[in-house]
């Protein structure tokens, strides 16, 4: 379970240096109030696929989840979450 906890808030730090660098970028001009509102709408999309992904962190699941993340780190694989909350990306079947 701490495998899936300390994953799940590593990667939801990744987002919020997005959002905070997206603020970064607001307050010296380099996008405006609609470009930093889609931002934050990506980073949302994007932090909830990775909710979906952690799920209930309790019982069988986690147990799924941490085998997962133990196998993908061992495959050297990782997720992008910031691309999974672009809603231009293909869709995979």
């Amino acid at each position: 379970m701490a495998l899936v906890v300390g994953y799940h808030e590593a990667r939801l730090a990744d987002l919020l240096e997005r959002v905070r660098e997206g603020l970064d970028r607001y307050d010296s001009g380099e996008l405006n109030a609609f470009e930093l509102d889609e931002l934050i709408h990506r980073y949302k999309r994007a932090a909830r696929e990775l909710w979906k992904f952690c799920g209930d962190i309790t019982g069988r699941s986690a147990h799924f989840i941490a085998r997962t993340l133990e196998e993908m780190q061992g495959r050297g694989e990782t997720i992008d979450w910031w691309e999974r909350g672009n809603p231009e990306r293909p869709r995979q079947s």
